[in-house]
């Protein structure tokens, strides 16, 4: 059975991945069995359907093209994050994202969702397009998990506040197993009260910087020229935690216990976190999830060689 890794990101860390999904093709010895990318997710900014993290920057035409033809021709989908949970009618017709949907058509690509009115105009608007029902919708029941399960959804990405707790995961019918994605290095801290409101800001975030890029396209952009009731800063460093910090997290899922626990209970779909982290923590995380760990250093080490090849990291 395939042990499926959902991986970011495909635009930031476009040849960083790039490179991975060779070398995990090249050297298959490097790595635990069975390791698959069933995807790489993200967005191409500026992106205004959005969520989960603020994503800034912009690109062109040309380049979403080539990035797409870069790992759907090694058979890989891209899963996009279409997860701002507060957008609007308006918004649904946005430009930029509707070409991105456009390019991608092809059966292969993904989405992931939140919002009902997105979701619902993306099945209507783009049948061909397998939907995955977000983390962000903080479904953090087993109740609120099993009716998930019951829709049209190709992956359900269970909350991670769910993810050792056995004796629920027992409860999950068998044959939904291999639709449950975990989120396996999650940094957010475990029952965090500000999580749903966060989700809530970042989606204002990238409404007001989009609409920034329409309307003042020289200027830089600063969230607090367009602060207003709907915008409340949440102060949270979780997202400096190393990877070593989110070991001692009780939602922390360990590799060994994805191929000795997760993986005999016929779960097959773990997701790593890290659209908006370095390079360093990206590689660090990929070594520790899928390379065997009598192998670790040596693949970490050809890794650093492969990226410094194509300029993405430098030693000198």
């Amino acid at each position: 059975m395939p042990i499926k890794f959902h991986l970011p990101d495909f635009a930031e860390h476009y040849m960083l991945n790039l490179v991975f999904a060779n070398m995990l093709k090249s050297r298959p010895d490097y790595f635990r069995d069975d390791v698959e990318i069933a995807s790489f997710y993200g967005v191409f900014p500026p992106s205004m359907w959005n969520g989960g993290r603020t994503i800034g920057g912009q690109c062109d035409e040309n380049f979403i093209k080539h990035v797409l033809k870069s790992f759907n021709d090694l058979g890989i989908p891209l899963r996009f994050t279409f997860t701002n949970p507060v957008l609007k009618e308006e918004h649904l017709y946005d430009p930029f994202c509707n070409m991105v949907m456009r390019l991608a058509d092809n059966g292969l690509n993904e989405v992931i969702v939140n919002s009902p009115l997105l979701e619902d105009y993306i099945r209507k608007t783009y049948p061909n397009y397998k939907l995955t029902s977000s983390t962000c919708k903080r479904l953090d029941t087993i109740e609120g998990l099993l009716g998930e399960l019951k829709k049209d959804y190709h992956i359900v990405v269970m909350d991670y506040d769910l993810n050792n707790q056995f004796d629920l995961l027992e409860q999950i019918p068998m044959e939904d197993r291999p639709r449950i994605e975990f989120l396996s290095n999650a940094c957010c801290e475990p029952k965090c009260k500000n999580r749903k409101r966060e989700y809530d800001l970042i989606g204002h975030q990238m409404i007001y910087y989009n609409q920034h890029l329409k309307e003042h396209p020289d200027k830089p952009f600063n969230i607090s020229d367009y602060t207003d009731d709907n915008i409340n800063q949440i102060n949270c460093r979780c997202r400096e935690r190393t990877l070593y910090d989110i070991k001692k997290l009780s939602t922390h899922i360990s590799p060994d216990y994805i191929w000795e626990k997760y993986v005999p209970m016929g779960f097959q779909q773990f997701k790593l976190e890290g659209r908006t982290a370095g390079n360093l923590y990206l590689i660090d995380n990929y070594m520790y999830y899928m390379a065997k760990p009598e192998f670790r250093d040596e693949a970490r080490m050809m890794f650093f060689y492969n990226l410094d090849y194509h300029g993405v990291i430098q030693y000198e």
